[in-house]
């Protein structure tokens, strides 16, 4: 079992940056591709971006390609997504993700955390 715990959500205007982090526990971190998801009022839940467990790789929605970063730290078991250039549309909660890679990129986890709200206000 893996627990992720999610903060740095937030209130932010349109053009701002926000920085959320996704704190690990119970498995080994590093074993796992770690990722980040958003769901916004009433449509399905989306990918955005994950890395590999080595950090080696990582991959990006188009719609956050360019002002999303994706980042981790396995000796502090967390994963970071660096937020610029913050639109409307970007507004939703923000789950973070561990599994295998492959299941990351196609839209799927088996371990999520609870979620972390951003609002991006115009």
């Amino acid at each position: 079992q893996v627990q992720l715990v999610e903060s740095g959500g937030g209130l932010v205007q349109a053009g701002g940056s926000l920085r959320l982090s996704c704190a690990a526990s119970g498995r080994t971190f590093s074993s796992y591709a770690m990722g980040w998801f958003r769901q916004a009022p009433g449509k399905d839940r989306e990918f955005v971006s994950a890395i590999r467990w080595s950090g080696s790789s990582t991959y990006y929605a188009d719609s956050v390609k360019g002002r999303f970063t994706i980042s981790r730290d396995n000796a502090k078991n967390t994963v970071y997504l660096q937020m610029n250039s913050l639109k409307p549309e970007d507004t939703a909660v923000y789950y973070c993700a561990a599994d295998r890679w492959a299941n990351l990129v196609q839209g799927g986890s088996d371990y999520w955390g609870q979620g972390t709200q951003v609002t991006v206000s115009s």
